[in-house]
């Protein structure tokens, strides 16, 4: 005798999701980019020579013909590729990229590189806590445990720093802000995803972020133009490489992964930027520190999704 042993259905567990193998390798090694593209942006926003305003104003604005340029290549290749355009997953996360960007840029003006990309990067943990008020989506044990081991390791990033300067309080607090508004970037960008291709959904975003951005910089900036040929340099590669690249990749990743795991693995942006200070600003990276890296690349091992 058989009996009907259909499954019923259940609450899809977010880092259980599976990928073909191909699709899963290109879009880990796009969020590994993404993660080193942007670890530059916090010591090149100190080396800018406008405020904080204005650099997260350029360093979008100047990116938006390179963004425009992939999503024509990008349409033209793939005709069949969804192409939505301004859905209102797109639409916020040109709003919570603008909140990102509004805070970080302050963050990494009043506090060391470390600590305000540590408290930036615990974006995973507003994804996790988001992801189920908002989506009701259930993470696996094994990603919680990945996700524990990241944040343990980021804490050993900057254990030193917050030691001995209580001055960063108030950048610190800002850098939070900043993994608020990444959290929810990361949630948008991964629907807007399921509408548009990767290129439309950058550039599109990028569109309404620089907008508000140019009227935060202008209301609020004594000046907006760089002084000299060497601070257009430090926007320019803002715009390219932090930007363009960084955000670019990040889409391309979160059509490819699942978002919990894609927000541990931009957690090596927090390792790169704490060796890119090292090299740049002169701020030294300990034996803890170096520890603290290791224990954030055993998390995202961990986390990494199981192939069905």
């Amino acid at each position: 005798m058989t009996t009907d042993a259909s499954p019923k259905p259940e609450t899809p567990v977010v880092a259980t999701v599976s990928a073909r193998p191909a699709g899963f390798a290109l879009g880990l090694v796009a969020m590994i980019a993404a993660a080193l593209a942007m670890s530059i942006s916090p010591s090149l926003v100190r080396l800018a020579d406008v405020g904080p305003y204005a650099s997260a104003f350029w360093r979008v604005f100047l990116a938006l013909p390179v963004l425009w340029f992939w999503m024509v290549q990008e349409e033209r290749q793939r005709s069949d590729a969804p192409r939505a355009r301004f859905p209102l997953a797109t639409i916020l996360a040109g709003l919570a990229f603008t909140g990102d960007l509004f805070f970080w840029h302050l963050t990494v003006m009043h506090t060391s590189i470390a600590n305000g990309t540590f408290f930036a990067t615990m974006a995973p943990l507003w994804v996790v806590i988001f992801g189920w008020l908002l989506l009701r989506q259930r993470v696996s044990r094994m990603t919680l445990v990945g996700l524990g081991l990241c944040l343990v390791g980021g804490a050993a990033l900057v254990a030193e720093s917050l030691a001995f300067n209580p001055a960063h309080a108030l950048g610190d607090a800002m850098g939070i802000v900043t993994g608020v508004f990444f959290g929810l970037y990361f949630l948008c960008v991964g629907a807007a995803r399921l509408k548009s291709g990767a290129a439309r959904v950058t550039f599109e975003m990028s569109l309404i972020t620089a907008a508000l951005l140019f009227v935060v910089a202008y209301v609020m900036e004594p000046h907006i133009l760089p002084k000299s040929g060497h601070g257009w340099g430090i926007l320019l590669t803002l715009a390219f490489v932090s930007h363009a690249g960084g955000q670019g990749l990040l889409s391309i990743a979160l059509g490819r992964l699942p978002t919990v795991f894609s927000s541990l693995v931009i957690f090596l942006e927090a390792i790169a930027a704490a060796i890119i200070a090292w090299i740049l600003l002169n701020e030294p990276v300990s034996l803890l520190q170096a520890a603290g890296g290791m224990i954030i690349l055993a998390g995202i091992w961990i986390a990494r999704p199981k192939s069905g």
